[in-house]
């Protein structure tokens, strides 16, 4: 290089007398930084798991610490609007469609007149499709084991019968927007059995917004235009057992939550999700076995198979609109979900009668804007209510 020897023994010479007489390394470096939170930190507090993510970044950090330990820090970086967006986002987007979708199932006419009446295999179709994805959310989150199952087997076989009823007024006739309309009046039936079995006592407040919610139904029920669909009766019926089910599973619900609270276990929202949609699966498995519709059914499906496809796209909608709501309970109080899910009703009957062709009188109109004024404020009365206990 041009040194000669005398130069180059004169460096080497000064180079090994700056490493011997530096200090010795601090074990404080050879950690990581204090202000760089741990993995299970993060995963604790920030990560959400009705989702999963904590056990998917756990399973990272065995991989790569460093890069899993930057896209945890990432996710925890998200902030509260983003968060929100992300929730609310998904429930509007998955439910909107699930119920665009369920309407135009029982609306499609095949070639030969006949159509799609079977109500329970559909709920089997559904209840599996939310089994798949509470069982791999179960995976990622960890099962919760002592489980008292019976209970979850009692409210899942009344829940899946309220849905099967809501598809059947709708097979039988019964249009969207007034089925929609119709169980967002579910406190109806939970306040009569309170009132004949409770001895429970509720506001006038509380009183007026059953009733606009159900006056208004039945004048959008009765609001059609000259020329658009009516409603049946059996309709009518299966809407109205499917909100007294509803009453009856919410009571079987406490019962659940009282029973696993006894038991000494917490269940998780995965947990939730896949045991009460396994027994909401068997339960209509054999109902629709008994009436015979699997066969009738997936003949149906098989001979057109543009049904087919919206029937797999609901299904999918409906579980992962139930994962979107997990990551919403994760993050944020019930009240949030509960006005999300509210307006989004709302915007569901908004969406039916401006792109499914329903035809509204101006009596039509003025119903949907009392019902609508029923579930607001019903939701008002709910966010003033959190207000008081801060």
């Amino acid at each position: 290089t041009g040194l000669s020897l005398p130069t180059l023994l004169f460096l080497t010479a000064q180079s090994t007398f700056a490493v011997s007489s530096s200090p010795p390394l601090s074990s404080s470096l050879l950690k990581p930084p204090r202000n760089v939170a741990s993995v299970n930190e993060v995963r604790s507090s920030k990560v959400p798991a009705a989702l999963g993510l904590e056990s998917t970044v756990s399973r990272l950090s065995e991989i790569n610490r460093g890069g899993s330990t930057a896209m945890t820090q990432e996710s925890a970086a998200l902030s509260a609007p983003v968060k929100l967006l992300i929730g609310a986002g998904g429930i509007y987007g998955a439910f909107l469609y699930y119920g665009s979708l369920q309407e135009d199932v029982f609306r499609y006419t095949s070639v030969d007149g006949t159509q799609f009446k079977q109500a329970w295999l559909l709920q089997v179709l559904e209840a599996l499709a939310n089994v798949l994805i509470g069982f791999a959310g179960m995976q990622l989150t960890g099962a919760t084991p002592n489980i008292p199952k019976r209970m979850f087997a009692i409210s899942g076989a009344a829940q899946v019968s309220a849905k099967a009823c809501t598809s059947l007024a709708l097979a039988n006739g019964l249009s969207f927007p007034v089925a929609t309309l119709a169980k967002s009046g579910k406190m109806a039936p939970v306040m009569l059995g309170s009132l004949l079995l409770g001895g429970a006592s509720y506001s006038i407040r509380e009183y007026l917004q059953v009733a606009a919610i159900i006056g208004g139904t039945a004048i959008v029920s009765m609001g059609k235009k000259k020329g658009g669909s009516s409603n049946s009766v059996m309709g009518v019926a299966y809407i109205v057992l499917s909100l007294v089910l509803d009453g009856v599973t919410a009571g079987f619900q406490k019962r659940l939550k009282a029973e696993t609270a006894k038991a000494g276990v917490k269940p998780k929202p995965y947990d939730f999700m896949f045991w009460t949609n396994l027994y909401m699966c068997l339960t209509a498995v054999v109902i629709s076995v008994a009436l015979n519709e699997v066969g009738t059914g997936l003949a149906f499906c098989s001979a057109n198979p543009e049904i087919l496809s919206k029937i797999i796209k609901f299904a999918v909608c409906s579980a992962v609109g139930q994962s979107f709501i997990f990551y919403t309970i994760a993050n944020f109080d019930p009240l949030v979900l509960s006005t999300v899910t509210t307006t989004r009703k709302i915007f569901s009957v908004l969406l039916s009668i401006l792109m499914k062709g329903h035809s509204l009188s101006l009596t039509g109109w003025s119903g949907i804007a009392l019902a609508c004024s029923g579930i607001l404020s019903e939701m008002a009365a709910k966010m003033g209510g959190k207000a008081k206990a801060h």
